[in-house]
């Protein structure tokens, strides 16, 4: 299995839909640098992984009039979290949860205390930028623009390691960028997810992903984060998804087409 695979939507489309924390996959030699047992690492990936996100993408990209591109993760975060910046200047360092995590949802030990992070960093992290860069640029070509859509859950009730949990817990975030997202495009996610059960920007997770090269540099490139509230669509945690899976994927469908 690839760490991480491009879709193809068609030609015309500047969306690309990125998934980046929908799997559970942890290959055996990165399982070894966890110290969890395999019952408490179960737990874990119940908690931090966003269960069902790719299908999520799949169904809402079936349903589109213009085919979106997807950019979909087939690791767990728990490799590394592709959305992370490696630097110290990364806040949920302060944490545990960098670009390679040391600590759990719940803070406790997750790997050793000064686990070496380069050797994940190089074999998965910086691959799957380039390639999400690579993916960004093609849209660049192809259309002029591009438009990442972050596609993310959330649980209803915060978990310890959230840094701002005290704001509000909407069915569904907008997570926004100052650059990266025009006020249109605010826009039209409120008026998709409207059916949803309403939406709040930036709580309680705020920002979104462009990779770096294009980080505050590129207008053409446009940026949402959609965190979803886990309770909307599937039993927490880690349980099976219900039928508001399928309100969702509509709604991110009717997003991609208004874009």
């Amino acid at each position: 299995m690839p760490p991480f695979e491009l879709l193809p939507g068609a030609a015309g489309s500047p969306v690309l839909l990125h998934v980046p924390h929908s799997a559970r996959a942890v290959p055996p030699d990165v399982r070894a640098g966890i110290v969890l047992g395999d019952a408490a690492l179960e737990r874990e990936l119940d908690h931090i992984t966003d269960a069902h996100t790719a299908e999520l993408a799949e169904r809402a990209a079936a349903l589109a009039g213009l085919t979106p591109w997807r950019f979909v993760n087939r690791l767990s975060r728990l490799v590394v979290d592709p959305e992370r910046f490696p630097d110290e200047r990364e806040e949920m360092l302060a944490v545990g949860m960098g670009a390679v995590y040391t600590r759990t949802t719940h803070l406790g030990e997750l790997r050793p205390a000064g686990a070496d992070p380069e050797p994940l960093l190089a074999r998965y992290f910086r691959p799957y930028a380039e390639a999400m860069a690579r993916a960004v640029a093609g849209r660049l070509a192809a259309t002029g623009r591009a438009v990442v859509i972050d596609v993310h859950s959330y649980p209803a009730e915060p978990l310890p390691y959230e840094l701002h949990a005290t704001g509000p817990r909407p069915p569904v975030c907008l997570g926004t960028d100052a650059f990266h997202t025009p006020p249109e495009l605010v826009g039209a996610a409120r008026t998709a997810f409207a059916g949803c059960g309403g939406t709040e920007l930036d709580s309680p997770f705020a920002g979104t992903y462009v990779p770096l090269e294009f980080h505050g540099e590129d207008a053409r490139v446009h940026a949402l984060m959609v965190e979803i509230r886990r309770d909307t669509y599937m039993t927490e945690p880690g349980g099976p998804a219900g039928p508001g899976l399928g309100r969702l994927a509509a709604a991110l469908a009717a997003l991609v087409d208004a874009l």
